[in-house]
């Protein structure tokens, strides 16, 4: 029996436009759209579409990039916020 291989959850995809992509490619360009919400090539509103060479390029998932600072090779500095607590109590015998 052949192995399945995993479903990813947010796998999408991009739409890569062709070397003479319409207008409507060249729109959605570099957008990651999530697969089922992808739209079918050639697009609706294809100027050509007998002659669209326009195809998906797939990605694991839908962000970009490093989003976390230690992702970023970065320190993340937690006291960044100006301190908020006082040296007594709110009740009046602190």
């Amino acid at each position: 029996m052949a192995a399945v291989t995993p479903r990813l959850r947010y796998h999408c995809v991009s739409v890569m436009p062709g070397k003479m992509s319409c207008a409507a490619a060249q729109a959605i360009h570099g957008q990651r759209l999530l697969s089922p919400e992808a739209p079918r090539l050639p697009l609706d509103s294809c100027e050509t579409p007998g002659e669209c060479n326009c195809t998906y390029q797939h990605h694991d998932d839908r962000r970009a990039g490093p989003r976390r600072a230690r992702e970023r090779n970065e320190l993340a500095d937690p006291y960044s916020a100006t301190e908020r607590r006082h040296a007594c109590g709110r009740r009046l015998t602190d």
